[in-house]
């Protein structure tokens, strides 16, 4: 099992990277896309503010796991696409512990 610090240190740069080109290219036939940015804002801010100690980011998983059907990718988008959400879910998953 991976730790949510480790993965956190492996996805948080690519993320930060992938995620606004990902709604560039697909945010208008996927708008939902749009809300998944916005939570993954929400979860960066809150990672970067909590420094070593844990942030509290139940809400926001919570929220991203309904709008993506738990990290379903769409059938017609990209691999950088389907990359966001396979790490947007391993962090979820290491953060769930």
């Amino acid at each position: 099992m991976r730790t949510f610090d480790g993965v956190k240190e492996r996805n948080l740069k690519m993320l930060e990277a992938y995620v606004p080109v990902v709604q560039r290219v697909h945010g208008e036939s996927h708008p939902e896309f749009y809300e998944v940015r916005r939570l993954f804002d929400e979860i960066n801010v809150k990672i970067k503010e909590a420094g070593s100690d844990r942030p509290d980011l139940e809400n926001e998983f919570a929220k991203l796991q309904g709008i993506t059907g738990n990290y379903t990718v769409p059938g017609d988008v990209c691999e950088t696409y389907e990359a966001v959400y396979k790490m947007l879910a391993e962090l979820d998953a290491a953060y769930q512990g």
